[in-house]
């Protein structure tokens, strides 16, 4: 079934899509923060891929974690950093981040909603967290 979902800059939000828990509830300390997961292709449609779009809130992030399966991410909204396994960098609107499978990732937001789209197989493994990862809160970007 066709479908179109019509942009609303203003909200930076797609009519029609709703936004999904990122994950389940952590017991303990979370070990994610501030994560919004909206599935813009995903919902039924018969496609080999889904695609999501993920917003992180100001000083948030996700999880740092790792898959069998590869992620591609490419920033659409605010500034961030990507964690890749041990090296940190700086990323931005249209910036694109190849993730490879097994490479433990994590996504911070700075002082701005920090959003990406990431489109991934429809049949793939679940994350499994990465061990060591910090429970505290990190610092915020540098302006």
């Amino acid at each position: 079934m066709p479908l179109v979902a019509r942009f609303d800059r203003s909200r930076f939000r797609w009519s029609g899509v709703a936004s999904r828990p990122y994950k389940a509830p952590d017991r303990g300390l979370p070990t994610w923060k501030g994560v919004e997961r909206f599935v813009l292709v995903g919902r039924g449609e018969p496609t080999s891929f889904h695609l999501r779009y993920f917003e992180i809130a100001p000083r948030g992030y996700s999880s740092f974690e790792r898959h069998r399966h590869a992620h591609a991410v490419l920033v659409v909204r605010g500034q961030g950093r990507v964690r890749l396994g041990d090296r940190v960098h700086r990323v931005g609107p249209m910036d694109f981040v190849y993730i490879p499978p097994g490479v433990p990732h994590q996504f911070r937001a700075g002082r701005e909603p920090f959003g990406f789209l990431c489109p991934v197989d429809a049949v793939r493994d679940r994350p499994r967290p990465v061990k060591g990862t910090p429970r505290r809160t990190p610092r915020p970007l540098a302006r």
